[in-house]
C-alpha cells in the first residue's frame, strides 16, 4: 500500500505557506461518520496549525460520498472560499457499488477542478476494510485529512501566485 511506510500526518511547517488569509470549505460525508469526522478533525487541526483562522473554515455535511461533488460545487459557488476539501470514506463491500461511487467521486472532483478556479482537494478514503480506514483517519498511518489540508494550503498559495 502507498501509505504503509508513510505517516499521513507528518509535514514540515517551515515549507507550508501561512494560511492566515485563506478561506477553506470542507464538505464532509455523513456516511462512515466515525471515519469522516476523524478526517475532518485532522484537516481542521492542520489548517489551524498553519495559521488559518477558525472563522475562515466552513464545514458542510452531506449524506454520502457521492454527494460530495454537489456539496463542493455549491460551496465554491456560494461561500467565496479559496479551496474546498471533499472528505469521504467508501469501504469495499460485496457489490459493484464501491467501484461506481469511487469512480464517480473521483471524476466529479476532477471536473470541479477543471471547471472552477478554486481547487477541490480529494480526501476520499477508498479502503478494503474498516480497519484500513481507521488506520488512515488518525490511526497507525496518521490522518489523510491532515495531508489533504496541507495540499489545500499549497494549492491556494499556487492559485494566488498564478
Amino acid at each position: 500500500m502507498a501509505t504503509e511506510n508513510k505517516n499521513l500526518s507528518q509535514y514540515d511547517k517551515n515549507t507550508i505557506p501561512n494560511a492566515k488569509d485563506f478561506r477553506f470549505g470542507i464538505v464532509v460525508s455523513e456516511w462512515n461518520d466515525e471515519i469522516t469526522n476523524g478526517l475532518f478533525n485532522g484537516a481542521k487541526a492542520a489548517l489551524l496549525d498553519c495559521g488559518a483562522l477558525s472563522e475562515n473554515i466552513i464545514r458542510w455535511d452531506v449524506p454520502g460520498s457521492f454527494e460530495l461533488i454537489y456539496g463542493s460545487k455549491r460551496m465554491i459557488e456560494t461561500q467565496k472560499v479559496d479551496c474546498v476539501i471533499a472528505i469521504g470514506c467508501v469501504i469495499k463491500g460485496e457489490t459493484m457499488h464501491f467501484e461506481f461511487v469511487c469512480e464517480g467521486v473521483t471524476q466529479g472532483v476532477k471536473d470541479l477542478n477543471l471547471k472552477y478556479d478554486v481547487p477541490t482537494i480529494f480526501c476520499l478514503l477508498t479502503d478494503n476494510s474498516m480497519q484500513q480506514s481507521i488506520d488512515r483517519s488518525g490511526g497507525k498511518h496518521g490522518n489523510k485529512g491532515t495531508e489533504a489540508a496541507i495540499a489545500a494550503i499549497k494549492m491556494v498559495d499556487l492559485n494566488k501566485k498564478a
